[in-house]
């Protein structure tokens, strides 16, 4: 699964790697969604690999791991693993302030 949600303004760049439909992925998933949807002034471009079904996709970015979450944008990149659940670190790896 390679699943794009487009981006008004492009400003975020952010790349989820999964394992198809486990747990941890889905709860990523989730937990990614909530966090930027709580985030409207900002321009999202979020990509979704699904590494079970580009393994190949993986290897060759690196991923050991899934879930991992990678911003590439805006620079410096910064990736973190797990499932997403700690809000206050997500955003910090984001790089962004919630919204009130």
């Amino acid at each position: 699964m390679t699943d794009r949600l487009p981006s008004p303004a492009g400003t975020l760049r952010l790349r989820l790697y999964v394992a198809g439909d486990a747990p941890n992925s889905l709860t990523a998933l989730a937990n990614l969604r909530i966090a930027l949807a709580q985030l409207p002034a900002h321009g999202v471009d979020l990509e979704i690999i699904d590494v079970l079904a580009q393994p190949e996709r993986g290897l060759r970015d690196g991923v050991l791991m899934t879930p991992m979450l990678v911003r590439q944008a805006p620079d410096p990149e910064r990736r973190i693993l797990g499932n997403l659940g700690a809000a206050g670190v997500l955003r910090r790896v984001l790089g962004v302030e919630a919204a009130p």
